[in-house]
Formats: C-alpha cells, sequence, structure tokens
C-alpha cells in the first residue's frame, strides 16, 4: 500500500503562510504531480510528508494512519532532491547500495537489488563510476535508482529535472512514465513545469499560494479548469481571455464583438464574464457561425505550427494554425471559434461558470 492523505495543512514561515489549508488525496499506485509556479508550496507540501517539516496544523495519513508525529526514518519514504545529493566519493554502485547497507541488508542482497534497479534504469555501464565522471543525466538516474532500489511505500519527487537540458528533461519524463508502470509505486512528483505534470501524472493538484486550487486528472484540470488562474498556468500558448456579458442568446464583448451565447453556460444576463478560448479551439483558416473580427498583429513560427497573434479590440488572440501561413501585420481576419471548448469565468470571482456544467 502506498496511499498519502494530506488533511488540511498549514504551515508559516515567520509571516510567510507556505500552506494555507492543503488537503489532498493521493492513491495507491499513483503518479501523483503537485504543480505551481515558485513560492506555491510545493517544497513545503512535500517536506511535510517526508517529515522534514512538522505542520503548524492538519495531519498526514500514510496508508490511513495518522503519522503526522512520525521521525522521517519511521516513514518509509524514499526521496529524490533536486540537486541529486550523491556521495562524491562513492561510487554509483556504493551510493545506490547505501539505503540497503544503513538496513543491514546482506552482500548479496544488495547486489541483487542493485543489479535489478541499474538495469531498470539502464545504468550498468556507470556503476564503476564516481559523480564527477557522470553528466548531469547520468547522476539523475543514479540518484533516481538509489531512492528505487528498495520498496518504500511511496517515492517523493522534488523537481529531480530541474537542471537537466532540455533534450535529456524529455527524455527522463519518458523514462519516469515507463519506471512508474513498471514498479506501479506511489509517486508523489513536485515541478512548476506543466509540460511534466500533463505528461506524466495521473493526476494533478495546482498550488497558488498555500492553497490547492484545484486536483483531478491531466484532463480535467486542462478542458474545465475551477477558475480563471488554474486556466491561466495551465496550457501553453496561454488561454485568451475577452470581457464580456451575456445578453439573451449572445455574448456581447466590452469591445464590440458578439458571438452565440454557449448553450452549456447559466450564467444570467449584464453580469460581468470572461470568455477564455484556447489557441487549438480557434481557426483563422475555417470559417463558423461564431466567429470574432481582428487584425494580424504578429506570426510566431514554431517549425510543425505557426502561432497567429490577433488583435481583437484590446486583446491579443493566439491562435495555432499551419507552418505554412502568412499575412501582414494589420490585415483584416475572422476568428472562428468553437463554443463548445470555451470556457466562462465570473469576472469578478475569477470562478468558473463552466467546469460544472459539460
Amino acid at each position: 500500500m502506498g496511499t498519502v492523505t494530506l488533511q488540511g495543512l498549514r504551515k508559516s514561515f515567520g509571516r510567510v503562510q507556505a500552506l494555507d489549508g492543503v488537503t489532498l488525496d493521493v492513491p495507491d499506485g499513483s503518479f501523483f504531480v503537485v504543480l505551481g509556479p515558485s513560492g506555491a508550496g510545493k517544497t513545503t507540501t512535500l517536506r511535510t510528508i517526508a517529515g522534514l517539516e512538522k505542520p503548524d496544523a492538519g495531519s498526514v495519513h500514510l496508508d490511513g494512519r495518522d503519522a503526522t508525529g512520525d521521525a522521517p526514518a519511521d516513514r518509509d519514504l524514499a526521496m529524490v532532491f533536486q540537486n541529486y545529493a550523491l556521495y562524491p566519493r562513492h561510487t554509483a554502485y556504493e551510493n545506490i547500495a547505501s539505503p540497503l547497507r544503513a538496513r543491514g541488508r546482506s552482500p548479496g542482497e544488495i547486489a541483487e537489488a542493485v543489479d535489478r534497479i541499474s538495469g531498470l534504469l539502464h545504468i550498468e555501464r556507470l556503476l564503476r563510476r564516481r559523480p564527477a565522471q557522470m553528466s548531469g543525466g547520468e547522476m539523475q538516474r543514479v540518484a533516481l535508482a538509489r531512492a528505487l532500489v528498495r520498496s518504500p511505500r511511496a517515492f517523493l519527487m522534488d523537481e529531480p529535472l530541474t537542471n537537466l537540458d532540455l533534450k535529456l528533461r524529455v527524455e527522463m519524463r519518458t523514462e519516469l512514465s515507463r519506471i512508474h508502470r513498471s514498479l506501479g509505486a506511489t509517486f508523489v512528483y513536485v515541478t512548476n513545469d506543466q509540460v511534466e505534470a500533463l505528461s506524466m501524472a495521473d493526476r494533478v493538484a495546482v498550488l497558488k499560494e498555500g492553497r490547492v486550487q484545484q486536483a483531478g486528472t491531466p484532463a480535467e484540470v486542462y478542458e474545465r479548469p475551477a477558475n480563471r488562474w488554474v486556466a491561466g498556468f495551465v496550457g501553453s500558448p496561454p488561454i485568451s481571455l475577452l470581457a464580456c456579458r451575456a445578453e439573451g442568446d449572445r455574448l456581447i464583448g466590452t469591445d464590440g464583438w458578439s458571438l452565440p451565447r454557449p448553450g452549456w453556460t447559466t450564467a444570467e444576463d449584464d453580469r460581468p464574464l470572461l470568455l477564455g478560448l484556447r489557441s487549438e479551439d480557434l481557426s483563422v483558416e475555417q470559417r463558423g457561425d461564431a466567429s470574432l473580427p481582428g487584425e494580424l498583429y504578429g506570426l510566431e513560427p514554431l517549425g510543425d505550427r505557426t502561432v497567429v497573434d490577433v488583435r481583437v479590440g484590446t486583446a491579443i488572440l493566439k491562435v495555432k494554425a499551419r507552418p505554412t501561413i502568412s499575412g501582414s501585420p494589420g490585415e483584416r481576419l475572422l476568428v472562428t471559434v468553437d463554443l463548445d471548448r470555451a470556457h466562462l469565468f465570473d469576472a469578478s470571482t475569477g470562478q468558473s461558470l463552466s467546469a460544472a456544467t459539460r
């Protein structure tokens, strides 16, 4: 078993409220990602699970038992740090074997476990090397192997890919997903990188200023954001937001545009709203009943596609288009909107007015 349950965690450092009532439920065997910007409370959450920080209030339950007062060594958790934390004078084999030696395992058991994990991570050739003889990606694999070599209740990972270059990060995302499937263990993974979160996790919790904004599957968080902030934080390019109000069967923009009112919204007339539109749900190359007049502001070629920036009133919409699209700044365009995939938020509270109805 490897369930982790946090109930109402609060933690402050002086005047800084790092955690403000964090409640999470991490199922056994899940790849659970805690996502948020710097200062959101992600690492504090992980350190509180590990017992490295004591909460001011709330509790940590491991496999249904209250472990809030347990020492770190008694929680049976393995942690992978951002800076690898390898012993510099030890070989990779000795680094990987160290948790087992500390638990009094026999040399034969240790050798068998190190061989198994090094094979899983494809690092057999590194076992005789010391950290100074390894690349960043190789050291990260050794650090992972040291955590994986035993069978703890859960693995806690604190932004383990941050120090790697982009190519290695992409490679390690694939490797971590493969390792998780192979082990079937519980992973609690902290990151500020939404690509890592959406590509690896089966559940995501989005934190902001010590509070959980939303928790769910990656698809739920992306497709049905709970509020304006989550919608803006998750997704690339960022979601475009247009101020408007409902009026009968139309949405009327503050810049004078008009669209059919989506059937899934129940917002009352004249309520200040924000219409959220993602770039993949917009088109400047197809025509439809729901469209916005605008002008070309700029083109962002990205190789496999081009992001077209279109000015609609005072807002800039980002539209994904084919890589060969062209145009000149100021050119008049119509942006076709897929209203079935649009989002509406209360302009005052930022809360979604569409997530619960679709």
